[in-house]
């Protein structure tokens, strides 16, 4: 279920912890496995990799094909007429295909463009909303749609060594940007470190930080991949093999991860097809909201 900002005893309004299912899986595995040095560093450094799980095997495949189509084949209307209703989850019809094609005309939307007003939807919609300054409800309200319309820029800011093509991650605003060659090729919604303390064993507790600084990314691996901290999909390393941007179930509004980057699944489905692995620069900074 979406959550929106306020809806928890976090500070911050944030969820501190993953959900049932992630946390049934992150039981299983045990928080013990890490090395010293990683829970020192309160990073999700990969134990092992694995395949996918049989019951994910099939629809991660189906869902890689059909993002490559959709981003090829979607045409974006030449202007964009609000729609008379508000638009919410769960809905459908043709002022909701609308609202898909113009996300993906504004390069937030990487879904099929079927009028219907799901998950992927959604997080599209809270990216849009993130970087116009709008309150974050994935809801198409009136100061949404007035957005749609005329819709703000996300602004790149100054930092040694900007290349051209390159990943930048604002975690005040809980967004990632793709470039390349200067130009947005992507913006997604994403869910960095939460900042809260969480067990490690026996060797005490580490927080949950994703540090700024630039990197590079440094590896991809297919799939499902297993962490002594849960699962992640697809991950495009960019810290060594530690921190990751990578797919997960749980993306919610606020940041909610032990130090990766999550993404929507139907971003991370695509995304290591978009940037160069090893290479690409990463550029992470701002803020967190936890911090605030």
């Amino acid at each position: 279920m979406a959550r929106s900002r306020g809806s928890s005893s976090r500070p911050g309004g944030q969820s501190p912890v993953p959900s049932e299912g992630r946390l049934r899986r992150l039981t299983t595995i045990g928080a013990t496995a890490l090395t010293a040095a990683a829970i020192a560093a309160g990073t999700c450094t990969v134990q092992t990799a694995s395949a996918a799980p049989a019951a994910f095997a099939k629809p991660a495949a189906t869902a890689v094909t059909a993002a490559k189509t959709v981003t090829t084949t979607v045409t974006a209307p030449a202007a964009y007429a609000p729609p008379k209703r508000n638009l919410a989850p769960g809905m459908k019809g043709a002022d909701v295909k609308a609202l898909q094609q113009r996300l993906w005309a504004l390069r937030y939307y990487l879904g099929k463009a079927d009028g219907q007003f799901g998950g992927d939807t959604q997080a599209a919609l809270w990216a849009f909303q993130e970087i116009n300054g709008i309150k974050v409800t994935g809801v198409v309200d009136a100061a949404t749609k007035n957005a749609l319309v005329h819709p703000k820029t996300y602004k790149s800011p100054a930092y040694a060594g900007k290349r051209a093509t390159r990943i930048e991650v604002d975690q005040a605003l809980e967004v990632l940007v793709l470039f390349d060659n200067n130009a947005i090729k992507l913006i997604s919604h994403v869910s960095s470190g939460g900042g809260y303390y969480y067990d490690c064993g026996s060797y005490g507790c580490a927080q949950a930080v994703t540090p700024n600084g630039t990197y590079n990314t440094t590896d991809f691996m297919p799939g499902w991949v297993t962490v002594p901290l849960g699962e992640m999909y697809n991950p495009v390393f960019f810290i060594s093999t530690v921190f990751a941007i990578h797919g997960d179930t749980y993306v919610p509004v606020g940041p909610a991860s032990h130090g990766c980057v999550r993404v929507p699944m139907d971003v991370a489905a695509i995304f290591h097809t978009l940037v160069k692995t090893p290479g690409t620069q990463v550029h992470v900074y701002g803020k967190p909201q936890w911090e605030k």
